[in-house]
């Protein structure tokens, strides 16, 4: 073998190689973790307030996700869409798709007011009262004012992400997340002689920022060249379209919904727990994004890729990215569970300086071993998250929905059983959410060993004269007969 395809075939510069998926999640990475520092910031600036504001706010922001996560599922699934178009060659029909997503993100203004209605009810009845609830209250009720916008983001979004220019998805996600940070340290700190809002002060910060990343990709994707290559000024509602939107992102949108929902439950019933647990909990799991949102990152980019290539019909490169994918994401997840074991206090330090505002020696003691927890099921998350990825890429999105309504339930209810009548302290939740991971991963595996979700299509294909492209490589298209519409393979 001469060098050139020596190289050509190398781990590197191969097909769906480190390489090609480098490209692709390396910008999503850096967006994730924009997500996470901007998270990160937050938490520091609401400890000035106090370690309550900090838990309130966390917790009240895992319940506003949860209560807009079906739809974020279904934006988000535009993705899918956009990159199996691309991959077959239909770039007309991306424009249509992200804009269907854009109307489905409006349409939860109409939810708004109740949601915000019910908000002090909701954290009462999880018996958290006093100035936790209060603060809860509050920060949920603003967030609901951006939670149309943050959708409607996320949809426009796709139109980057799903052909690979997650570059562009980059630059404007860390440039949101710098107007986040300004806005919060003018509203929470109180810069430039502005009276500090309190925890509302955050909120509103996430609100304007988020209006601003929508309005930013609306900008972008309507540009001259976008509206002629990809159709992108076709913004009317295409109800056949929404419904096939809804048909394979509404489980996935479901399964987001449970999954984000039982993990909300088991946060707010270990705060019931106590103010210390309370507190230990939420800036464990806010440590743990470092390990968790990057891994979200290649997940996205997973999705892309297996996307982008079952449109091309080579499912063998779908099985490449997931291994590189797989592979790399392994890697960085040992090494972050490592340092949590071995150096907790390196990513504590901030959090507990001396000064108004600071944690508690006992919380600080209590984050140290619940830690510990994290660093036994990081890697076993990386599985989950790439795995799912591939399902989700592929259209799997009713196994994903299904095992989500089983382990979601499991979750809550395992957790309400544990503290509520067996009497189980902070540790003994904590174990319990560890093996639920262990779980879930288990089961995406067999899943994706099984093999059936290389055969699936969330889109028409073409059928090129006599080559069908189901089984036809594309290039072996570009030389045939007019094209026609196919079925979607499930």
């Amino acid at each position: 073998m001469s060098n050139g395809i020596a190289q050509h075939e190398s781990w590197w510069s191969r097909p769906a190689g480190g390489r090609e998926v480098l490209q692709i999640a390396v910008p999503m990475v850096v967006t994730t973790l924009s997500w996470t520092l901007m998270n990160f910031i937050d938490s520091m600036i609401l400890m000035k307030i106090s370690e309550t504001a900090m838990a309130a706010a966390y917790l009240a922001g895992i319940i506003w996700f949860a209560a807009i996560s079906l739809l974020w599922g279904l934006c988000s699934y535009g993705s899918t869409f956009v990159a199996q178009y691309f991959g077959d060659g239909q770039p007309r029909k991306i424009g249509p798709v992200v804009w269907q997503g854009v109307w489905l993100a409006l349409s939860f203004t109409l939810v708004v007011p109740l949601a915000r209605a019910v908000a002090p009810e909701l954290f009462a009845q999880f018996g958290h009262t006093g100035e936790l609830a209060a603060f809860e209250s509050q920060f949920f009720r603003v967030l609901c004012f951006g939670a149309p916008g943050m959708l409607a983001a996320q949809s426009l979004e796709c139109f980057y992400s799903g052909r690979g220019k997650t570059w562009v998805v980059m630059i404007v996600d860390s440039c949101a997340v710098l107007v986040n940070l300004l806005l919060a340290c003018v509203l929470v700190i109180g810069w430039w002689g502005i009276e500090s809002w309190g925890v509302s002060g955050a909120a509103w910060a996430t609100v304007i920022a988020q209006w601003w990343r929508f309005a930013t990709y609306a900008v972008l994707v309507l540009q001259r060249a976008n509206r002629a290559d990809f159709n992108t000024a076709a913004i009317k509602p295409d109800w056949s379209l929404v419904r096939r939107i809804i048909r394979f992102g509404g489980p996935s949108g479901a399964q987001m919904a449970l999954d984000v929902g039982g993990f909300a439950i088991f946060m707010l019933l270990v705060a019931r727990l106590g103010g210390e647990e309370a507190a230990a909990t939420s800036l464990t799991f806010r440590i743990s994004q470092l390990a968790f949102m990057p891994v979200w990152g290649f997940g996205m980019a997973t999705a892309v890729l297996v996307g982008q290539k079952l449109g091309e019909d080579r499912p063998e490169l779908a099985v490449r990215a997931t291994r590189t994918a797989l592979g790399l994401c392994v890697a960085y997840m040992g090494t972050i569970s490592l340092l949590f074991v071995l150096t907790p206090r390196l990513f504590l330090q901030t959090f507990f300086l001396h000064g108004e505002g600071a944690a508690l020696p006992g919380t600080e003691v209590l984050t140290l071993q619940l830690m510990r927890f994290v660093a036994a099921y990081n890697l076993f998350d990386a599985v989950v998250i790439i795995f799912v990825s591939v399902l989700r890429g592929a259209g799997d999105t009713r196994f994903v929905m299904t095992v989500s309504m089983f382990m979601a339930t499991l979750l809550a209810g395992g957790t309400a059983l544990a503290v509520l009548y067996l009497g189980a302290d902070v540790y003994g939740a904590w174990w319990f959410i560890t093996a639920w991971v262990w779980a879930l991963a288990a089961v995406y595996f067999l899943r994706y060993r099984g093999g059936r979700w290389k055969s699936m299509r969330v889109i028409d294909q073409i059928h090129y004269g006599h080559v069908d492209v189901v089984s036809a490589p594309k290039h072996q298209r570009l030389h045939t007969d007019e094209p026609e519409a196919a079925g979607v393979a499930e």
